[in-house]
């Protein structure tokens, strides 16, 4: 029989191990054929060759989560020890991880199996379409991204964007200043930001600049560099639009797209920009594409039944 000896030298061994070595006992059944002694400061375990292989690299794994989060817990020991690959278990980590803390201490992070996806593609491609309908938290879990990466200094600014379709994207009709003008179609992304920024904070952000809202005509012509760019309601994008929005990607950027293809405002026979771009970038390296649908919803409960109650009809027609 083989064994392996392994020295918690650098943490405390208490608060790993667990309370009663809950810890070590949850481990012990996802390694059945060893057998773990937990003692002082070490770790000992007894056994075939290949499981104690397997079992040093986990507990490693397991140790650099100690570590990193100076907790240990089910539901990590469980991510740690399921996962297929060191590199699926961090992903599985960072998406599940709190992205913001919010207002009054309010812990933003995904809720869905599908925002935690969207998290991961935001984590590894630089641009990503998010799909979905109302209610399931595309641009909110955008919004948290993008206010993450500015606190972290990943980027140097947020920009937020969304066609007013309504309006043409001719505002000069309406009465009032530009922001006046703009706030009505802006509101979602104000409400989301709200949620995350104290209002002070937040008003100072958008007046230096730091945070920007504004109709897509604002983006012609810009290279946005060295920011975190959502585009919201995107199927009311024409193709030019979309083609301009998309080509206005510069260094050290991410670009998030997210939009409803069921919602559509656009006149008749003109092809929405989302809808075409999903199909003419779907293979292309970088960019991710998520498709979330009714299990997401985290509004009202009802929300789900009216979108299940159109698609219903939709599928009929």
């Amino acid at each position: 029989m083989n064994e392996l000896i392994i020295e918690l030298s650098e943490i405390a061994p208490r608060e790993f191990f667990g309370q009663r070595n809950a810890n070590i006992e949850l481990i012990k059944k996802y390694f059945p054929k060893l057998k773990i002694v937990a003692r002082g400061n070490h770790l000992k375990a007894y056994g075939g060759e290949d499981e104690l292989e397997e079992f040093d690299k986990r507990l490693t794994m397991l140790l650099d989560h100690f570590a990193k989060y100076n907790k240990l817990d089910e539901n990590s020991i469980e991510r740690v020890l399921t996962s297929e690959s060191k590199e699926d278990y961090e992903t599985s980590a960072r998406s599940g991880e709190v992205l913001v803390h919010g207002i009054g201490g309010k812990l933003i992070k995904a809720q869905t199996a599908n925002q935690r996806k969207l998290v991961d593609l935001a984590y590894k491609n630089d641009m990503v379409f998010a799909i979905g309908p109302a209610g399931t938290g595309k641009t909110y879990t955008g919004v948290a991204l993008a206010v993450k990466a500015l606190k972290e200094k990943q980027v140097k600014r947020i920009i937020l964007t969304r066609p007013a379709v309504e309006a043409g994207e001719n505002l000069g009709f309406l009465p009032g200043d530009l922001k006046e003008k703009l706030d009505p179609y802006m509101q979602p992304l104000y409400d989301a930001l709200r949620d995350m920024i104290p209002h002070e904070r937040l008003e100072g952000l958008i007046e230096n600049g730091t945070i920007q809202i504004a109709p897509m005509a604002f983006m012609r012509g810009r290279t946005l560099d060295n920011a975190f760019v959502i585009l919201d309601e995107a199927q009311n994008t024409t193709h030019a639009q979309m083609k301009m929005f998309l080509t206005r990607m510069g260094k050290n950027a991410k670009f998030l797209i997210t939009g409803d293809p069921g919602q559509i405002d656009l006149p008749r026979r003109i092809i929405s920009g989302l809808k075409e771009a999903l199909l003419i970038l779907k293979d292309v390296k970088g960019v991710g594409m998520i498709y979330l649908d009714d299990k997401d919803v985290i509004r009202h409960p009802l929300v789900k039944e009216v979108i299940a109650a159109y698609k219903d009809i939709e599928n009929r027609n």
